[in-house]
């Protein structure tokens, strides 16, 4: 939880820090300016306080923070939401006032993971889980955008290493198997999920783990 906490302050104190211009900038995110990704992230914090209230009672967990995530097939582009978010980013007009709403919703997101009890079950999307492994979930979930965010950004601040290590460490046991050693914490996320492409000595030193790339999450 600790984590969780860690890497949505830093994602979010990344996007507070960015100059308006840079809104219109790419991200990470095929299809999607920085302003398409912050809208995702308020989307995404209103799905942390929906999750965190919607309680499963005594219900047996589904999964936990590694098997909450699934292989899907790459994205075509065809998903309603997926072509929602640009025109509702595009809706807020200043970037002011995305910041703002990310910082409204996020905040109360953060305070009410920082709340919660971690040993609680809650509901999403059919499954069942603890508090601490949804929360742990989303580790992953922040790393990577936060890096979708400052990819073309080179003077915005990094995710937090500690934040970084438990993403791959995350993607590895997704992956069942772990990146090459030489890769640093960043490269093996952005390799692993197809953010960029290895370079020909990166794809020898990844075996055969290099074929069952990217690990596209869904």
């Amino acid at each position: 939880m600790d984590l969780f906490s860690r890497s949505w302050t830093a994602l979010r104190a990344a996007v507070d820090e960015l100059p308006d211009q840079d809104f219109e900038r790419p991200s990470g995110c095929a299809g999607w300016l920085v302003r398409d990704l912050v809208c995702h992230l308020v989307i995404d914090a209103q799905d942390v306080l929906i999750t965190l209230v919607t309680p499963a009672g005594d219900a047996e967990p589904t999964v936990d923070a590694v098997t909450y995530w699934k292989l899907v097939d790459p994205p075509t582009g065809e998903d309603p939401l997926d072509a929602l978010v640009p025109r509702l980013a595009a809706a807020y007009g200043e970037p002011r006032w995305l910041k703002f709403h990310l910082d409204d919703v996020g905040s109360a997101a953060g305070r009410a993971a920082v709340l919660a009890d971690p040993t609680a079950r809650v509901g999403t999307q059919g499954e069942v889980l603890t508090v601490a492994d949804y929360l742990s979930a989303y580790v992953l979930e922040w790393t990577l955008h936060h890096l979708d965010l400052i990819v073309h950004l080179p003077s915005a601040p990094p995710p937090p290493a500690e934040t970084l290590a438990a993403a791959r460490s995350a993607l590895e046991q997704i992956a069942g198997a772990p990146f090459p050693a030489a890769f640093p914490d960043r490269d093996a996320l952005l390799v692993g999920t197809g953010r960029r492409t290895p370079t020909a000595e990166e794809r020898s030193a990844l075996g055969t783990l290099g074929a069952r790339l990217p690990l596209v999450l869904g």
